[in-house]
C-alpha cells in the first residue's frame, strides 16, 4: 500500500500546484474523499453554500482546457472538480465559503498521494464558458476549477520568511 501524508502541518508544507499529470485514472473512493473534504469545510453559520462538479469525460475536459488560458493540463488531469457557490444560501460569505472548500480538497488531494492545481474562473470571462459547458444555472457563482491526477513530476516551490509576511501587535512591527 502506497504511504499517504497524515499530519496536517506535512501536508501544508508538501502540497504544490501539478500542472503535468499521468493517464493512470483516479479511483472512486479517492474522488469521493476528496468531495467529503470539501464537504467538512468550515461555513459560516454553517450555510455550506458550495456545490461540485465532478468531470472526468475526456471531452468535457478539454472544453474546459480550451476555455480557461491557465488551464490548459486540465484536458490531461483525469478528474476537475469545478467549485460552485450560491449566494442565496450565503449572500455575504459564499465565496469565502467556496474557498475553505477547495483548501481541504487540495490537502486531501495530496493526502491521497494525488497531484493538483486550483484555478481561479470568478469575474472573468471564463465564468460564463464554464457555465454553457456544464449548463450551471445563472444563480450559482462558478468560483474555480481544480485539476486532480496522479503527478507527473516532483515540484519545489519557496515561501517567503515569516518576518517578511508577519507583523506584531500592530502592522509593520516586529516581535521584540
Amino acid at each position: 500500500m502506497e504511504e499517504y501524508a497524515t499530519d496536517v502541518l506535512e501536508a501544508i508544507r508538501g502540497r504544490r500546484s501539478i500542472r503535468m499529470y499521468l493517464s493512470t485514472p483516479v479511483e472512486t473512493e479517492k474522488i469521493r474523499a476528496i468531495l467529503e473534504a470539501g464537504q467538512w469545510a468550515p461555513s459560516s453559520a454553517n450555510q455550506q453554500p458550495w456545490h461540485f462538479v465532478v468531470v472526468t469525460d475526456s471531452t468535457t475536459r478539454k472544453k474546459l482546457a480550451e476555455a480557461h488560458s491557465h488551464g490548459r493540463f486540465m484536458a490531461e488531469s483525469p478528474v476537475v472538480f469545478v467549485v460552485l457557490s450560491d449566494p442565496k444560501r450565503e449572500p455575504r460569505y459564499h465565496l469565502a465559503d467556496a474557498h475553505n472548500a477547495v483548501e481541504n480538497m487540495l490537502l486531501a488531494a495530496y493526502s491521497l498521494g494525488l497531484g493538483s492545481c486550483w484555478m481561479g474562473v470568478r469575474d472573468t470571462q471564463i465564468e460564463p464558458r464554464f457555465r454553457e459547458i456544464l449548463g450551471i444555472p445563472e444563480e450559482l457563482r462558478v468560483v474555480c476549477s481544480v485539476a486532480v491526477g496522479y503527478s507527473a513530476i516532483k515540484p519545489t516551490s519557496t515561501r517567503f520568511p515569516l518576518d517578511q509576511i508577519v507583523s506584531y501587535e500592530m502592522f509593520g512591527a516586529k516581535k521584540k
